[in-house]
């Protein structure tokens, strides 16, 4: 298990790392600038946010999922609200993330908020934005999917600092299961199954939105995938044109969720949401996450690229990580 909760994290972080080039930028652009993304690049300087990173580097996605561990691992995998927002705000401090405008729109209101000891439930209440889901995929490993309540009640406590709604709640679990599904079984089916049934689950446990529904928008793009079968451009150009590819958590998870089922292999499912256009990091680290847990392995060229790019082994937290979720046991 140890194996495949390792090819999460690094799933994760390669989805992240190969779409940041083309981050939050449209498709038309990502197509005219790069032709086609096929490994890892620097940052454009003319991409704002992607011009602070060097190739095979992960962004925010990845970097505030290690400082979620990092709260969790020391707190014994008891969400503390009050830890997991200092660090996240250490964090952001530490990366500049202000000033480099790297933070998304409703974690930057929020932990601005907690650094002046006020509170931002006024804005999390209504955003519809994706950070919550683009760090959550680790805790996924901790549960099976059986355990469908206990993940979703988990999910809440770890993201409530920063995201309250109800969509963004139920996308962040939706993502969570993805991977806890992708773990265990060996039908995708399953786990595109599984991560339907959890936004009935998830979404009553935040504070209601006039939001689409995320399964729907899931379904929708579970169709494409079918129709665009060994058509990948077209199923791309599908995906960002009818569910969308921007950081709204209802165009981004569904999208994220139809691309891992499309491709189900990791390094294929990277390079796919490079080029897609869009939130291309945050769709990655996503659904890539969950490609590496459904199949457990992730070249290995790939992780020594990443390795050397972010000075990081990500064995303390697949350590961590299969400990916990066998103590649950």
């Amino acid at each position: 298990m140890q194996a495949k909760i390792a090819a999460t994290l690094y799933g994760q972080a390669l989805g992240d790392a190969f779409g940041m080039p083309s981050e939050l930028w449209s498709r038309r652009k990502v197509q005219a600038y790069f032709g086609e993304l096929t490994t890892f690049e620097d940052g454009p300087a003319e991409n704002d946010v992607a011009c602070n990173y060097r190739a095979g580097q992960f962004t925010d996605d990845t970097g505030q999922a290690l400082v979620l561990l990092d709260s969790l691992i020391a707190t014994k995998f008891v969400p503390d609200t009050q830890d997991i927002a200092q660090r996240l705000l250490n964090w952001a401090e530490k990366e500049n993330a202000f000033e480099q405008n790297i933070l998304g729109p409703t974690s930057k209101v929020a932990l601005k908020a907690f650094a002046n000891g006020k509170e931002a439930t006024n804005f999390t209440d209504k955003s519809v934005s994706n950070g919550s889901a683009m760090r959550i995929a680790p805790i996924g490993c901790l549960f099976t999917p059986n355990e469908a309540t206990e993940l979703a009640e988990f999910v809440y406590q770890v993201t409530k600092v920063t995201h309250t709604s109800d969509v963004t709640i139920a996308g962040a679990a939706m993502i969570a299961m993805g991977v806890s599904s992708a773990l265990v079984n060996s039908d995708f089916e399953q786990v595109f199954a599984d991560m339907l049934a959890m936004e009935a689950i998830a979404r009553p446990l935040g504070v209601e939105t006039f939001t689409p529904s995320l399964a729907q928008r899931m379904k929708l793009g579970r169709e494409l995938a079918l129709n665009y079968q060994g058509q990948a451009e077209k199923f791309l150009t599908a995906i960002y044109e009818t569910i969308g590819a921007t950081v709204l958590i209802t165009e981004s998870v569904p999208a994220a969720a139809a691309i891992a089922y499309f491709a189900k292999e990791p390094a294929y499912c990277a390079y796919l949401c490079a080029n897609l256009g869009g939130d291309t990091d945050t769709i990655g680290a996503m659904a890539t996450a969950i490609c590496g847990a459904f199949c457990g392995t992730i070249p290995a060229e790939l992780i020594q690229t990443l390795q050397r790019a972010n000075s990081l082994d990500f064995t303390k937290y697949s350590t961590a990580l299969t400990q916990a979720r066998e103590a649950r046991r």
